[in-house]
């Protein structure tokens, strides 16, 4: 929840920002869009509010292109049928060929500043919850007062002015003397309540005009409206913005109404309608029941209100056509937006990949992964195509554990702490849980046995400035060097997803670091493991091990063949016995029922 509430906050900054492109947007389309439309905009905010309580990614625009596309591609038909033979198969990677060493780490306290920010917004929200049932209570207090509309005249026009809107259905209507402006009240038991003291000026026109104002509310579910505008309130009390827009929404729900009753009327009606406005202003006020929808309002708002009524012109086709334009384009714009307001965006736990102009195939490989979670990313160099199991699991990062190693390397040989004639680097002495780390390493020896010592050593000599400095030349997932130096790669700062493991191996065999092809040469060869006629295969494990359980499994690498390179990565996650190794077993069985590796 620590960590959550650091991600909300983050999230609300765009929050406010989409807020303010919101109002630009109704400022500059205010010609163009019908009372009604500015009103339904806001709903549109409703449901972006939402957004950073979605427990899965927010799709984008391109990730619905990308899927629309892969419709084109079906999935890899024959991996379920090739299985069987397969997984009977003994693929375990062999000691000798490559090791799979890891140590454990501690997983570290959440920072004390997330739960104390968490614990203010719940504080707030159980104070925003109390207000709100003192108000229901007061509402009900108001119910039980109350008493059925007793005036002939006005019940006889109450029916008629049902009738003239089409509601068949018995909406009780009832007089009260607590109340300074009518209301309408009621999700699923709606009522209208009157004022005694406008009942008792009685004038036909001016209460049929109100019982028209209370029942287009009726109408158009404003009361689901505000219970939703309520709700919004309490749990983002503490955005001021967003309270803001709240009180604009609120506001545009009765110039809608307004104009939905001027509908109704005939062109000479409209400055009647108008005056009865200006003639109650100084009676009616804000309703104290945040539940309640109705005529009230303060005198800023009745200004703008009688302004609308005075310039209201019944909608051309035209002017129709260019509201509906503006509408649609407006909602693209915010809805186009939703992905930068998740809280999985907010935390960078998922990388944002524009996959729009790939071209990709989604497998299913569930019967190879059993009851692990993760996910299997294959690219093929010639033919430019993905094949990626599990897409969401494909874009969230972890740490990389021992794949780090890969890059590490790279910066040691870049920046000469180790080189291509020599990449010695002397045991320190110090006893550790694996025989192969306990002696002189080099960078073969060191990337085989995955020895930690060997590449924190490279890392120490480094130093973090150089380190940040290559993690953000080549792109390194989150780019988040904030752990400790010696481990920041060991399921703490640093993430990367299995999409930019593939990625980052692409560009390594390929260079497009623009680093030494001496070193980028010499990682690739630290890091083959099988050669046949067949191809070569090139990869590396990793192992996080969190509290001595087995927590988060890699492997990744490419296979080079005659005529085609494959870039791949695999991640699984549990509880315990998510090793490298396991990764690797599902990495080879999957390679050979695609024929890439045998």
């Amino acid at each position: 929840m620590a960590d959550f509430m650091i991600r909300f906050l983050i999230c609300n900054v765009f929050i406010s920002g989409i807020i303010g492109i919101l109002l630009i947007a109704r400022w500059i389309f205010k010609n163009s869009l019908s009372s009604r439309m500015q009103y339904n905009l806001w709903f549109l905010l409703l449901g972006l509010l939402a957004v950073p309580f979605v427990p899965f990614p927010f799709i984008g625009f391109p990730q619905i292109f990308s899927w629309l596309g892969s419709l084109q591609n079906p999935p890899v038909s024959n991996t379920e049928t090739a299985m069987g033979k397969t997984m009977g198969t003994d693929l375990t990677i062999n000691a000798d060929w490559m090791n799979d060493f890891t140590l454990s780490v501690n997983r570290g306290i959440p920072p004390i500043a997330g739960y104390i920010l968490f614990g203010i917004w719940i504080v707030g929200i159980i104070a925003m919850i109390i207000f709100a049932i003192k108000s229901a209570l007061r509402l009900r207090a108001l119910k039980i007062s109350a008493l059925p509309l007793q005036n002939p005249k006005a019940r006889s026009l109450y029916f008629r002015c049902l009738n003239e809107m089409g509601i068949h259905r018995n909406i009780p209507i009832y007089s009260t003397a607590f109340l300074q402006s009518p209301i309408i009240v009621g999700l699923f038991k709606p009522g209208i309540y009157l004022p005694i003291h406008l009942i008792s000026d009685y004038k036909e026109s001016d209460i049929r005009y109100m019982l028209l104002h209370e029942l287009q509310h009726y109408k158009h579910k404003d009361a689901l409206a505000g219970f939703l505008m309520n709700f919004a309130g309490v749990i983002y009390w503490f955005n001021p913005l967003v309270w803001y827009a709240l009180k604009e929404m609120r506001n545009d729900r009765e110039v809608a109404c307004d104009t939905s009753v001027l509908k109704m009327l005939k062109e000479d009606a409209y400055e009647d309608y108008g005056n009865t406005l200006i003639n109650f202003a100084e009676k009616i006020s804000l309703s104290p029941f945040p539940f309640a929808a109705g005529l009230s309002g303060n005198m800023k708002q009745m200004k703008r209100r009688i302004i609308n009524i005075a310039s209201y012109e019944k909608p051309t086709i035209w002017k129709r056509l260019k509201g509906m334009t503006a509408f649609i384009l407006t909602s693209v714009l915010l809805l186009g937006l939703a992905p930068f307001i998740s809280t999985y965006a907010a935390d960078g736990s998922h990388y944002q990949w524009n996959s729009s102009s790939e071209s990709i195939s989604y497998v299913d490989l569930s019967a190879y992964f059993g009851n692990y979670e993760g996910s299997f990313v294959l690219y093929d160099l010639e033919n430019d195509t993905w094949s990626i199991y599990d897409m969401e699991h494909a874009a969230l990062r972890v740490a990389p554990d021992s794949t780090y190693k890969i890059y590490d390397a790279l910066f040691g040989l870049e920046e000469g702490v180790i080189t291509l004639s020599d990449s010695f680097i002397a045991w320190d002495g110090e006893n550790y849980p694996f025989e192969a780390w306990n002696a002189d390493q080099t960078l073969q020896s060191a990337m085989s046995n995955s020895v930690n010592w060997y590449f924190q050593s490279i890392d120490k000599q480094l130093g973090a400035t150089d380190l940040y400095n290559y993690v953000q030349k080549i792109g390194y997932g989150n780019e988040n060097m904030g752990g400790d130096l010696a481990t920041y790669w060991m399921e703490s700062s640093l993430k990367i997803s299995p999409i930019e493991q593939v990625e980052l191996l692409t560009k390594l065999y390929n260079n497009s670091f623009d680093f030494s092809s001496e070193n980028i040469n010499a990682v690739k060869d630290s890091l083959r493991l099988s050669s046949s006629d067949a191809g070569t295969l090139y990869g590396k494990t990793g192992t996080g091990r969190v509290n001595g359980q087995d927590v988060n499994g890699w492997f990744v690498g490419f296979v080079e063949t005659q005529d085609h390179t494959y870039f791949f990565a695999t991640n699984i996650k549990a509880d315990r016995n998510a090793a490298g190794s396991t990764a690797a077993d599902i990495s080879l069985s999957v390679l050979s029922d695609m024929n890439i590796w045998e």
